[in-house]
């Protein structure tokens, strides 16, 4: 089962998502002027803004995304590039997250475009409604629905979970035996008391932790590179040397930086797959332009800053890292080298809140598949109390189970997720460029741009809002 799990894995993301993703960030990016690059300084302006109606908003939508994206990856999945593929995975995993933040964008704002709105007025939408309503595509709809669920109920939260408990193997009172499930079962008993509350109590618990979490882990990585500012220019060496050593990359390119820095960049950011959009439906906002651009903030936090965090962190170490010590334990490692005991325990405590809020913003977008399945409403609340204690049960098994496994299976699930998005999201380019067209149209005439669907060609019966 494993070699077959890595062989699948391995034909997924080369050539397959390797080329679709790549295609499609440079497709969005080239037709839309880089939105991504000149629009950053109006998406942080629009970061603030809150909404007149009371609903979601930008700033929360986009914490629940962020809460989901911004997690164990950016500790483990950094470390296990690096270790497996070569330091210049950074650089790969860097570049592509830049380039996916134009998919990141595109999506959100197709959310935005084809969102529904619910019996009291808030909205909700995502990559299957807006298969359904503009590619009249329900077949593939429901089978992103299905692999949206299978992702982020047992996938991520599979790993979410390993990771997690990983990082206490660094301590003598790890046994493996035991420590893993008293960890699971912990872990499994928090995450279960958020999520029974709904929606609105993981919109809440994302607001708060997800900024403290980021910013912490900022100030410490600053604390050590400021530590270790003489090592910088051998490390930004080391990175460039290796992202470049094509021969090395050609001649293992499954293993490479290259592969390695965008398959990890991919589960960490989540840029394409389609599950940023679940929450960007949320947010209440007078034109879809506005909330991708807000969305797309998500890629630079995630990859672009704390992702070259702990890169630059355990690299300015020189503690080496390789297949034996991947994951959290080079991380530690690194980190206990440069500030001694706090390091391992700094560690375990991000993984810990980070671990928390990935695995509560994974069942928020559960919960958006799940209505989409059950006819475009939330099931009953029996059926949704039993989803939400299996979610719990996944928490506790990922923490038992093999790495490999984990890895394999969260990468496969997520892999089905990101093809069927981008393939829809270059179908439906068309309609994310007009609307950026009309909200540049609208600054320029010094307005406060508002959105009207069926002024750019939409058919009325597509639309829940924006009529």
């Amino acid at each position: 089962m494993m070699e077959f799990l890595d062989a699948v894995d391995s034909i997924l993301y080369y050539p397959i998502l390797l080329v679709v993703m790549g295609a499609a960030g440079l497709y969005f990016s080239f037709r839309m002027g880089f939105v991504q690059v000149r629009m950053l300084p109006e998406a942080l302006r629009l970061l603030m803004v809150k909404p007149k109606d009371g609903g979601t908003s930008p700033f929360q939508a986009l914490m629940v995304s962020t809460a989901s994206c911004v997690g164990t990856g950016n500790i483990i999945g950094v470390s296990t590039a690096i270790c497996l593929g070569g330091p210049g995975a950074i650089f790969w995993m860097t570049v592509m997250a830049i380039i996916g933040a134009a998919s990141s964008f595109t999506e959100c704002t197709l959310a935005q475009v084809f969102k529904r709105k619910r019996p009291d007025g808030s909205a909700y939408g995502g990559p299957a409604y807006y298969i359904e309503d503009a590619l009249h595509n329900k077949a593939l709809a429901t089978a992103f629905a299905v692999f949206l669920l299978l992702t982020y109920s047992c996938g991520f939260n599979l790993l979410c979970s390993y990771n997690t408990q990983s990082t206490f193997s660094v301590y003598s009172f790890y046994d493996p035996a035991v420590t893993p499930a008293i960890i699971g079962a912990i872990l499994a008993a928090l995450v279960g008391a958020c999520v029974m509350g709904g929606a609105k109590s993981i919109e809440k618990a994302a607001g708060i932790l997800v900024p403290f979490m980021g910013v912490a882990y900022v100030i410490v990585s600053i604390v050590v590179l400021v530590m270790n500012f003489g090592e910088l220019p051998r490390v930004l060496e080391t990175i460039m040397a290796d992202a470049f050593n094509f021969k090395a990359i050609f001649s293992g390119i499954g293993g490479s930086c290259l592969v390695m820095g965008i398959k990890r960049g991919l589960y960490s950011n989540e840029a394409g797959v389609g599950s940023a959009p679940n929450a960007a439906a949320a947010a209440s906002t007078t034109h879809p332009v506005k909330q991708g651009l807000v969305q797309m903030l998500s890629v630079y936090i995630d990859t672009v800053i704390l992702c070259n965090a702990t890169a630059l962190m355990c690299l300015v170490s020189e503690v080496p890292g390789n297949a034996e010590n991947a994951g959290a334990v080079w991380v530690q490692t690194s980190l206990h080298k440069v500030l001694g005991n706090f390091g391992p325990w700094f560690i375990t405590v991000a993984m810990l809140l980070f671990s928390f809020t990935t695995l509560i913003g994974n069942i928020y977008y559960c919960e958006n598949g799940l209505a989409y399945l059950n006819h475009k409403k939330m099931p009953g609340s029996g059926f949704m109390k039993a989803f939400k204690l299996y979610a719990v049960l996944i928490v506790f098994v990922g923490a038992i189970i093999p790495m490999a496994a984990a890895w394999d299976l969260a990468d496969i699930m997520m892999g089905g997720m990101t093809l069927i998005n981008l393939t829809a999201c270059v179908l439906l380019g068309s309609v994310v460029v007009k609307a950026y067209e009309d909200y540049r149209m609208q600054k320029a005439a010094g307005l406060d741009p508002h959105f009207k669907g069926t002024a750019l060609g939409l058919k009325p019966e597509e639309l829940d809002f924006w009529k």
